[in-house]
């Protein structure tokens, strides 16, 4: 069933003639937040659907009422054999060290959240004029907390 909505959102976005990019600007999301929205692995807000449905003429009211509903977020296993997936991978694991020595460095003992999360995809030029791909992963700062068992509300008495 779910890959039936998607199958038909894809339609739609396809019908509108318009890139991720083309819709995030019209509707203030980003051009990521769009994709995840269109392949039901974000939920759409009520505030949103105005000017998403403005955007992509195509979404009907049982697709909105699905994106609407809170999606079951996953991923395939078996994407990572599509290239540009297993290099963006390879590129978190070959550098993912290092940038959590700086957070850590920077910030504390803490991690990037993935649910206060914002994700974009841009195309620049490089100083060699060849096309480059910006991704940027802004998340917020979450510090790991020292486990007081005087804070542990499970434990206290009532």
């Amino acid at each position: 069933m779910e890959r039936v909505i998607t199958e038909r959102l894809s339609a739609a976005k396809r019908s509108s003639g318009k890139s991720y990019s083309q819709i995030a600007a019209e509707t203030g999301l980003t051009n990521v937040y769009v994709a995840q929205l269109l392949r039901r692995q974000a939920q759409l807000k009520p505030d949103t659907v105005s000017a998403l449905r403005a955007s992509v003429p195509g979404l009907t009211d049982d697709l909105v009422e699905e994106m609407m509903a809170p999606p079951f977020r996953c991923y395939r296993p078996d994407l990572l054999h599509d290239p540009a997936v297993y290099r963006l991978n390879e590129a978190i694991m070959h550098f993912g060290e290092s940038i959590k020595e700086i957070i850590n460095e920077d910030f504390g003992d803490g991690i990037m959240s993935a649910i206060d999360f914002y994700c974009s995809v841009d195309k620049i030029q490089g100083v060699d004029g060849k096309d480059r791909v910006v991704v940027t992963l802004d998340g917020k700062y979450l510090p790991y907390t020292e486990q007081k068992s005087e804070h542990m509300v499970s434990r206290r008495s009532q």
